[in-house]
């Protein structure tokens, strides 16, 4: 018998799965053989062992208690949730307020006079006053900041004043709309209006 053919049946042997014909025929060679002698003893006395061993069983609730033991699975902020369900949304919210902060810590930035517009030419500075002369006309908006204005002409377009104070004489004329800002929030939401004005404009 070959030694290979011999390791099988010794596994089927120690099974009780080897026929009474094929057993007498392992029993011959093993007898002959100290390599399958051996390695027969060396399984034989391995499965004596572990039929030695007690079965042990596992306590009532183990399972349960062991689960329960576990540390609890975190739930997900729900803001997290939402940047994950509205990645758009949550890409203007963070713009929109990273410019807010921005344009807030520019207002406390010095205050130099600014007048800007894209018609200037009729438009006077006198001292931190910006006066709009009689019988003169200013074509599109007027923004004036860190300064009052005086606008005895006409502005045709939106006047805009930002921390300082609009005079209107009699003979003025506004054709946009009038806006005085003296918080931070308010220009602000100025500036941003104005860049997302630009950007509409520009396309």
């Amino acid at each position: 018998m070959d030694c290979k053919v011999a390791a099988l049946w010794i596994h089927e042997y120690l099974d009780g799965e080897l026929s009474l014909d094929r057993a007498e025929q392992l029993q011959s060679h093993i007898s002959q053989c100290p390599a399958c002698r051996a390695h027969f003893d060396s399984l034989a006395r391995t499965e004596s062992f572990v039929r030695a061993v007690p079965s042990v069983c596992a306590p009532d609730g183990l399972g349960s208690k062991i689960m329960a033991g576990l540390p609890k699975r975190r739930r997900p902020a729900a803001w997290a949730g939402f940047v994950r369900r509205h990645p758009g949304m949550t890409a203007a919210a963070l713009f929109v307020a990273v410019m807010l902060s921005s344009f807030a810590a520019m207002w406390n930035q010095g205050n130099q006079l600014t007048v800007s517009g894209p018609d200037l030419e009729n438009v006077v500075v006198e001292g931190t006053t910006v006066v709009v002369p009689e019988g003169k006309v200013v074509s599109g908006d007027l923004t004036i900041v860190n300064g009052s204005v005086r606008v005895l002409g006409e502005v045709r377009g939106n006047l805009t004043v930002v921390d300082g104070d609009i005079m209107l004489a009699s003979t003025a004329h506004i054709a946009g709309r009038t806006q005085k800002i003296d918080r931070a929030i308010d220009w602000a939401w100025f500036k941003v209006r104005s860049w997302f004005g630009s950007l509409a404009y520009g396309s």
